[in-house]
């Protein structure tokens, strides 16, 4: 989505799209944060 969304800005220059795209990726540099809290937690399955 990421890949997409710079596309059409570069094609139309229209603001509202890169603003979409700094927002995303904005995201994606917190998401790996989480996933990497939910990777330590340790549950005992029995």
């Amino acid at each position: 989505m990421l890949h997409f969304t710079w596309k059409v800005f570069t094609q139309t220059g229209n603001i509202d799209t890169y603003l979409l795209y700094k927002e995303l990726s904005k995201e994606m540099e917190e998401a790996p944060e989480n996933d990497l809290e939910l990777a330590d937690v340790d549950i005992s399955v029995t």
